[in-house]
């Protein structure tokens, strides 16, 4: 996977921190992040509303359709189901 630079903040209970064992943290985080950071759990997570249709859609067609295409209809809203 491409390894994105992202910032994170992280904060620790110990006052003396070990560089190599930060820097092993942080990259573990990022590993994390970049596996569930993707488009596949953003679909899961979410669901397309479009009240003229009085349709909830959880098609991932349908995601990418709202998102990459610029004409988007009114009253259709991508709702966060957590």
């Amino acid at each position: 996977m491409k390894e994105g630079r992202r910032d994170l903040l992280v904060l620790t209970k110990n006052l003396e921190v070990n560089k190599v064992a930060f820097e092993q943290e942080v990259k573990s985080l990022n590993t994390l992040l970049q596996n569930v950071e993707n488009f596949k759990s953003f679909c899961i997570a979410s669901e397309v509303i479009d009240v003229t249709r009085r349709k909830i859609s959880q098609n991932v067609y349908r995601f990418q359709e709202l998102i990459y295409f610029k004409k988007v209809k009114p009253f259709v809203f991508i709702n966060n189901k957590n």
